[in-house]
């Protein structure tokens, strides 16, 4: 059971991630997510259902378009597989295996909500990689969803006081506007504040901090590494949303352990 379990989320990620290759790739030319069907980017071909299983086409084909020869974007099957690992790894995080008394119909719902948060988390990282963008129709959507979950009485998803709500979602908001409003935008942008507030929502308070500090470390680490390689200058922007989304991640799975080993090394707990 459970290794038929785990297959079934590894290739429901894999589906899901095909999904979030279509919704990234057309945000940034404005076109409708559902209509047309997909189609190779370079020979505009409209793909059949044997050009789009997941992974397995791209490593079918060779990473190259069936009907043009031209490269397929490694973007295609990274995201994919991503996104598999990522279900799995959230799967492992909230479902305790050992309890065979589990309600399915409360793991179900927990799973979904956090496959919904890991999708807009993975759509929002490979957006401002590509773009130093993060889009609004992602960023509104997301927060009112985001919102309506965390009012509902849900058994599946973990109880966040409103108070820790509140706070979690401000911190980062309230101190991304600030570094906005001091830099005009050279540090970061107004998307950056909105998806502040969307990852508070996600995680709470005091979690956030842990995924503020973890998007720091992270981007200092990245950023000397490529000005000692003479690949950016201190001038140069950094997509700071996507370290936040790959930070948030990290906190889903790891927050509260990162935040007791802290308070125990401290004497506190």
């Amino acid at each position: 059971m459970l290794i038929l379990s785990i297959i079934i989320v590894f290739v429901f990620g894999l589906v899901i991630g095909s999904f979030l290759n279509v919704v990234i790739n057309r945000l940034n030319i404005h076109q409708n997510i559902i209509s047309p069907r997909s189609y190779c980017p370079k020979c505009k071909h409209t793909l059949n259902f044997w050009d789009l299983i997941p992974v397995f086409s791209y490593i079918f084909l060779k990473g190259k378009c069936r009907y043009c020869r031209k490269k397929i974007s490694w973007q295609y099957p990274l995201v994919e597989f991503v996104t598999g690992i990522s279900f799995l790894l959230i799967f492992f995080r909230f479902v305790d295996i050992n309890n065979i008394n589990l309600d399915f119909t409360v793991i179900l719902e927990q799973l979904l909500i956090y496959f919904f948060f890991v999708s807009i988390l993975i759509i929002i990282f490979v957006y401002d990689l590509k773009h130093y963008l993060i889009p609004n129709k992602i960023i509104y959507p997301a927060i009112l969803i985001a919102l309506i979950i965390q009012m509902l009485p849900l058994p599946a998803y973990p109880n966040i006081s409103i108070q820790n709500l509140i706070i979690g979602s401000l911190i980062p908001g309230i101190f991304f506007l600030i570094l906005v409003l001091v830099s005009k935008e050279r540090w970061m942008g107004a998307g950056d504040v909105k998806l502040g507030f969307l990852c508070g929502l996600i995680v709470g308070f005091p979690n956030i901090l842990v995924a503020l500090f973890i998007s720091f470390v992270v981007g200092a680490l990245i950023g000397i590494i490529l000005i000692i390689s003479k690949k950016k200058d201190l001038k140069d922007k950094m997509p700071y949303g996507t370290l936040l989304t790959f930070a948030t991640f990290a906190t889903i799975l790891f927050g509260n352990q990162i935040i007791n080993w802290y308070l125990n090394f401290l004497g506190i707990m």
